[in-house]
C-alpha cells in the first residue's frame, strides 16, 4: 500500500477513542429529529454509525476524499448513501437539517469562508457540528515537526508536510458565526491510556503522521519511525501501572442556524 492511502484498519485500531468525540458531539446536538443529515470526512462510517442510530429515518449520507476510507463505510452502513468528494469543494444542492464534521475539519483550509458556507447549507434551525483536535503543541506534533526539521529527514519532508489547517481560538469562531447562527463552543481534553510509545505512534501514523511520511520512501520512512517512537518514548514516561497517558485536546462547535441566517 502506498503512504499516501489512507489505512481505514490502522485508524479503526483506536476506534473507541476515536469515536468517543463524536459521541461526545452528538449528544449536544439540539434536534430531536433530522430529515437530512451529512457526515463530511465520514471516515470507515463510525461515527455515521452514531447518526444513523441517532436519527433511523433521516436521510443519511457521507462524504470522504478517500477511497479505502468509503469502502469501509459502504460494508458498513450498506444503507447510507456515500460519495467521494473534497470537503472544500462540496457544495449542497438540498437544505440539510445536521451537518456533522468529527475530526475532518483540520485538513480543510479557509475556514472563515468554509463554515459560513457550511451553515448555509442547512435549512432554518438546522445545526452545524464540528469537532477538531486541537493538538498541534502536544508533543506528538511538536516532534514529528522538529525530526522532519533535522537531518536527514529536512530536505526530504516539505513544510507543507505540516498542511494541517491551524485552529483558531474559539472566540473567533464565534465572532465567525454568531451573527448567523446560535453557537455553543466547548474544549474537551481526553486522556487516553497507551499501551506503550509504539501505540501512540500508531496511532497518529494514521493520522498526524501521514503527511510526513508519504513523504519517505520506505528506507528513510522506517528510520524517521524508529527515532520518532524514541522521542515519544522520552515525552510520555509510563505511569503507575506502565501504560502511557496521550493528551488529546478537542475544539467542539455547535452552531444552530437562525431564521433568516
Amino acid at each position: 500500500m502506498a503512504a499516501s492511502d489512507w489505512n481505514p484498519a490502522l485508524y479503526s485500531r483506536f476506534e473507541q477513542e476515536r469515536t468517543r468525540p463524536a459521541a461526545d458531539l452528538l449528544a449536544r446536538v439540539p434536534l430531536d429529529a433530522a430529515a437530512r443529515v451529512m457526515d463530511l470526512g465520514c471516515g470507515p462510517g463510525n461515527s455515521t454509525e452514531l447518526l444513523a442510530k441517532r436519527y433511523p429515518q433521516a436521510q443519511l449520507s457521507g462524504l470522504d476524499s478517500s477511497p479505502q476510507m468509503l469502502q469501509a463505510a459502504r460494508q458498513r452502513l450498506p444503507q447510507a448513501r456515500f460519495e467521494s468528494g473534497d470537503i472544500a469543494a462540496w457544495s449542497a444542492t438540498l437544505r440539510f437539517d445536521l451537518l456533522f464534521a468529527n475530526a475532518s475539519l483540520q485538513w480543510v483550509p479557509d475556514h472563515e469562508r468554509l463554515l459560513p458556507r457550511l451553515l448555509a447549507a442547512l435549512r432554518a434551525g438546522g445545526v452545524l457540528a464540528v469537532q477538531v483536535p486541537d493538538n498541534r503543541n502536544e508533543p506528538t506534533h511538536e516532534l514529528m515537526r522538529e525530526l522532519a526539521a533535522q537531518p536527514p529527514f529536512a530536505g526530504l519532508i516539505d513544510r507543507d508536510a505540516t498542511r494541517r489547517v491551524r485552529i483558531e481560538a474559539p472566540e473567533r469562531y464565534y465572532d465567525l458565526l454568531a451573527p448567523l447562527a446560535e453557537v455553543d463552543l466547548w474544549r474537551t481534553v481526553y486522556y487516553h491510556p497507551m499501551a506503550d510509545a509504539a501505540a501512540i505512534v500508531a496511532w497518529v501514523s494514521a493520522t498526524g503522521l501521514r503527511p510526513f511520511l508519504e513523504r519517505l520512501a520506505d528506507d528513510r520512512r522506517g528510520e524517521f519511525l524508529a527515532e520518532y517512537q524514541r522521542r515519544v518514548e522520552a515525552a510520555y514516561p509510563a505511569r503507575a501501572d506502565g501504560a502511557r497517558l496521550l493528551r488529546f485536546p478537542r475544539l467542539f462547535l455547535l452552531a444552530r442556524r437562525r431564521d433568516g441566517g
